[in-house]
């Protein structure tokens, strides 16, 4: 009898990959939602359209939060070819109606010298004064938002009390240098300016908070996480003593989910929802 190989086929023991409508559930290349804008644009033109875009929408979401306060209130961001210039929203004009074509461009000295109408003079003097003192600040904003005023009257810094608030642990200082007063002169800016030094935001005493940032939507965030912040905290001090989050670790929250990139992620979705319902605000 001659033997011969079996050739009975041994059943597979790879297991079939799990799929949904046809996609083979295997770990897979993914992007962050809106990662391309975070590099400069190809050229400055491209640029600067979209950093008066993002103005005109961060704007337009200031408004849509309840932010403005008659004609208080001013986004900056520096031009990309002569940065000694910044667009700002005009005199007047509501956050809720901002328009690209209805920005102005403002140099250092307090001139128009892009748009047809007028410059708050706060908003010249004190976000000149911090753009020419911050090299590293791209945008700044500021509001005469609620929960900022009250904050503001109690001379006191922000607290590490939750997650949120530690991206502005040891990050944020009480100015309160003409606190309360009207800034419409040029010493007063420069004097705000310096005692802001380098942090990411200020809390002008008796007037409301400041924040800056690397782009419109990092500087924008944190100000509307700041005023959540805020509102965090005068409920927690009138409930009680609020309990501190420990050194150790409001220092690596803030390293960790408290970075500049983290601040402009954070921006996404709100910018996501402002160009979906106002897309006039492109015109």
């Amino acid at each position: 009898m001659i033997d011969t190989p079996d050739t009975t086929t041994a059943p597979s023991t790879a297991k079939a990959i799990p799929m949904i409508d046809g996609v083979q559930l295997t770990p897979k290349q993914v992007t962050m939602i809106g990662a391309e804008t975070m590099a400069p644009a190809a050229t400055v033109a491209e640029e600067r359209l979209r950093r008066k875009g993002k103005l005109a929408g961060a704007l337009r979401i200031f408004g849509r939060f309840g932010f403005g306060e008659g004609v208080a209130g001013h986004i900056t961001v520096r031009d990309p070819e002569f940065p000694d210039h910044f667009w700002v929203n005009p005199l007047g004009l509501s956050f809720r109606h901002m328009r690209v074509s209805d920005l102005i461009l403002v140099n250092h000295q307090g001139d128009v010298v892009y748009g047809k109408h007028a410059v708050n003079r706060a908003a010249y003097v004190l976000h000149a004064a911090v753009h020419a003192a911050r090299p590293d600040v791209v945008a700044a904003a500021h509001a005469h938002s609620v929960y900022g005023k009250a904050f503001s009257s109690l001379g006191v810094p922000l607290d590490p009390l939750t997650q949120d608030s530690c991206a502005f642990y040891e990050r944020n200082v009480v100015i309160a240098d003409h606190g309360g007063a009207v800034v419409f002169e040029e010493q007063a800016g420069r004097d705000f300016a310096q005692a802001f030094g380098p942090h990411r935001a200020a809390i002008h005493q008796n007037h409301g908070h400041f924040t800056v940032g690397a782009s419109v939507d990092e500087a924008v965030f944190w100000f509307v996480c700041f005023e959540r912040c805020a509102q965090a905290q005068l409920l927690a001090m009138a409930a009680g003593t609020p309990k501190h989050i420990p050194h150790h670790s409001a220092v690596y929250t803030r390293e960790n989910a408290g970075t500049a990139q983290v601040g402009w992620i954070h921006f996404q979705p709100l910018w996501q929802e402002i160009c979906r319902t106002d897309p006039e605000l492109f015109e």
